[in-house]
């Protein structure tokens, strides 16, 4: 089934069930050429899932649903290419996270539901794909449940990058509360992304709008404006059915990631508004987790 009954409940809630079949269509199994393409290009790739205890292939061979714990979207990066197609139906990652991230588990237990974004801030495009873990020596494979493009929306341009010789994770912090220093990084971030999940399977995705369109209510509550979008609801739809949801803020200078865990539901407004209250349960900073200085952006013509 193309949609599960959490994102059949807010489709019908906003109207747009039809236009939600019509959009539907768009979503198959098959990584085609143009998306093979498109994945060899890309010098980093976010995956979201449901951090497992222990784990690994030897002992975790059958963790279908993707673990149990709290979720959490992760970053890897490469030198374009490390993300492949290497099948119709299979993505190949030539990487591993670095050490200590929540989902190292996750990604090394065969069966792991996730999901995946590829986004290319040049061209302003991104792709989705969503499947289960296998395990490889380099890195692991996800085998594609769900393969789909979005439209450029709310996305930011940035038109160039450059890999820093020598830069590398420094020691991650952890905390139950947003430092007021993570509390001014989310406030003037204009991109995250979100990890969700469902019974049968796991999502990532993107978010964006101008700086400041992400609120820090408290040390311990974020909220965000849901804009209009594809209709589909796969993420709001998610997190219907199981509230557990994952945050990645990056620093798309400095390369330092901040990593969010907690609970998020969807408030809606009687003129079908509709705003996303996410209460943190853990937070990870990493220094410098990514080598990549991306240009400034220009931010989408979209973003209200």
């Amino acid at each position: 089934m193309t949609y599960h009954s959490g994102s059949r409940a807010i489709q019908d809630r906003v109207g747009v069930r039809d236009l939600a079949d019509h959009v539907g269509r768009s979503l198959g199994q098959d990584i085609r050429p143009v998306a093979a393409a498109f994945l060899e290009l890309q010098p980093f790739l976010v995956v979201g899932a449901a951090a497992v205890e222990g784990g690994g292939e030897e002992e975790g061979g059958g963790a279908a649903q993707g673990g149990g714990g709290g979720v959490w979207a992760s970053l890897l990066t490469g030198p374009p290419g490390f993300v492949r197609a290497v099948g119709s139906r299979l993505l190949s990652v030539a990487g591993r996270l670095p050490a200590g991230d929540p989902l190292t588990a996750a990604l090394g237990t065969r069966g792991t539901a996730v999901g995946t974004i590829a986004l290319d801030p040049r061209t302003r495009r991104r792709m989705r794909l969503d499947g289960r873990v296998r395990p490889a020596p380099r890195g692991f494979a996800v085998e594609a449940d769900r393969v789909f493009a979005n439209c450029p929306k709310y996305l930011q341009k940035r038109d160039t990058y450059e890999t820093v010789p020598g830069r590398s994770p420094g020691p991650a912090r952890h905390g139950g509360e947003l430092t007021p220093d993570q509390r001014e990084f989310v406030e003037r971030a204009d991109t995250f992304f979100l990890a969700t999940v469902h019974a049968r399977g796991a999502d990532a995705s993107h978010r964006g709008g101008n700086p400041g369109f992400v609120r820090v209510e408290t040390p311990g509550e974020l909220s965000w404006r849901d804009y209009p979008g594809n209709s589909m609801f796969l993420s709001l739809g998610n997190l219907t059915e199981d509230p557990r949801a994952g945050l990645l803020f990056l620093d798309w200078t400095s390369g330092t990631a901040l990593q969010l865990t907690g609970t998020a539901r969807t408030e809606f407004t009687p003129d079908g508004g509709r705003t996303v209250r996410f209460t943190l349960a853990g937070a990870v900073e990493t220094p410098a987790a990514s080598p990549l200085c991306w240009s400034a952006p220009a931010y989408s013509p979209a973003n209200p």
